[in-house]
């Protein structure tokens, strides 16, 4: 038996002669998924769900920014945010004060969040050598092209769709 019959057999994954586009999007699928899920229990011992890192991230980066301003980072909907916000201050991770002027709302870390930041670090690290351990430098940057290359072209449908959507309202 050939070596990379061998390695296919031990991974559990069947040899392909071709890679459709819906092969593709199913792997890209289960990789985030497992990804998600892997990320989301290593947050778990400091009591975090998945994607709240991202909110703390942000933070961590410049504190003291808006809810449409993480949204805005994280490419995610103010609504979303929202409620993550309002969970993880009552998690004791953040917390928001009001502006000068009543209007404007600013969300800040904790102590408890600012200590939790580390631990974030320290499981991103373990989740990303755990997926990436078999690739070398120069697979990882094709990988990273190749999805960014995805990325666009998803990105180009969604906004043309967007686009033909509010013309039509």
């Amino acid at each position: 038996m050939a070596k990379k019959d061998k390695d296919k057999k031990k991974s559990g994954k069947k040899a392909r002669d071709s890679a459709s586009p819906a092969d593709i999007a199913f792997e890209a699928a289960q990789v985030a998924r497992q990804f998600r899920t892997l990320t989301s229990r290593s947050l778990s011992k400091l009591g975090l769900y998945g994607g709240q890192e991202g909110v703390m991230l942000a933070l961590e980066d410049e504190d003291g920014l808006t809810a449409g301003a993480i949204a805005a980072r994280l490419g995610v909907k103010p609504p979303t945010i929202t409620r993550t916000i309002t969970r993880m201050e009552a998690q004791g991770f953040l917390t928001r004060k009001g502006g000068e002027d009543g209007r404007l709302t600013t969300v800040w870390l904790t102590p408890a969040g600012r200590d939790a930041i580390g631990t974030i670090h320290e499981a991103s690290a373990e989740v990303h050598e755990a997926a990436f351990r078999d690739l070398d430098e120069k697979q990882m940057r094709r990988l990273l092209e190749l999805l960014s290359l995805v990325d666009g072209n998803l990105a180009k449908a969604l906004g043309s769709e967007t686009s033909s959507n509010e013309s039509e309202d």
